[in-house]
């Protein structure tokens, strides 16, 4: 997608927010999908109205932005992502990083569902993301630098250390159980086989999922600060004998909506 179809869908929304300038923005993936119903003053904007902006295809994400406050902190949540599993390029699922970039918000909290490899977690917990894996085998970055994008963006630290401090403490004071680890970002949308996963945990993964991977490295090549929390909804091929199913995946990011809004809710009010 070109430079152009970005800054059209930024100037856009740059219109509907008005005088609105958001300082954190939010993926609500799998398990902050009712986030949108805590921001006060929201604006929505569906993401028809936006031009070029890829369309999700997947339950769960609504296809919307947000924009208002939460906790004091003008903010622009994303109700709904691309995956590469749906057929989009890489840089149609970083399409949103991009125009962030363009309306220079300088922070952004990803969310997202993902299985549990470390074997102390389990499902229902949250795992702030420390590190990843790339196990996608694509750059967004791969083609025409986009222009106010790094062409050789360092990699290290991508999640913010201290953004993660932030959430760890925000968790401890809210009593919210928080795992830390690294996340391992595959294809898709077949889940993992037991081989597979038992890869993973030589690799060194402590959780695996279908996204975010691509958006924190756009983000890095544009300047913006990330950090991001997984749901863990269950539990990777082979860890249990029992099949893996999207339903379950639904299921166990209802009942742990609550305290992950709480934890984004509440770490955002604290970021600087």
């Amino acid at each position: 997608m070109s430079g152009n179809d970005v800054r059209s869908a930024a100037d856009a929304l740059r219109a509907a927010l008005g005088d609105c300038q958001p300082r954190v923005a939010i993926t609500m993936g799998s398990g902050l999908g009712g986030l949108g119903a805590r921001i006060e003053e929201p604006v929505e904007i569906p993401y028809t109205e936006l031009p070029g902006w890829p369309l999700p295809t997947v339950v769960g994400h609504a296809g919307k932005v947000v924009a208002g406050s939460l906790g004091g902190v003008p903010v622009l949540g994303l109700s709904g992502r691309v995956h590469m599993y749906e057929g989009a390029e890489p840089a149609r699922t970083v399409f949103y990083v991009r125009v962030l970039g363009e309306l220079e918000v300088p922070i952004l909290f990803l969310s997202n569902a993902a299985g549990a490899l470390h074997p102390t977690f389990a499902p229902g917990d949250l795992m702030l993301i420390s590190d990843h894996i790339n196990l996608m085998f694509r750059s967004p970055l791969r083609g025409p630098v986009h222009e106010g994008e790094d062409r050789f963006p360092d990699l290290c630290d991508l999640y913010d250390p201290e953004l993660r401090g932030v959430v760890r403490e925000t968790a401890l004071q809210l009593g919210v159980r928080l795992q830390e680890g690294v996340y391992a970002a595959v294809h898709g949308p077949g889940y993992e086989t037991p081989a597979e996963i038992r890869m993973l945990e030589r690799f060194g993964a402590d959780a695996v999922g279908m996204s975010t991977v691509p958006e924190v490295i756009a983000a890095r090549g544009r300047g913006i600060r990330c950090v991001a929390v997984s749901c863990l909804t269950n539990y990777a091929a082979g860890v249990t004998s029992e099949p893996l199913d999207h339903e379950e995946v639904l299921e166990v990011a209802v009942q742990v909506q609550d305290d992950f809004e709480r934890l984004v809710a509440g770490s955002i009010a604290r970021f600087e």
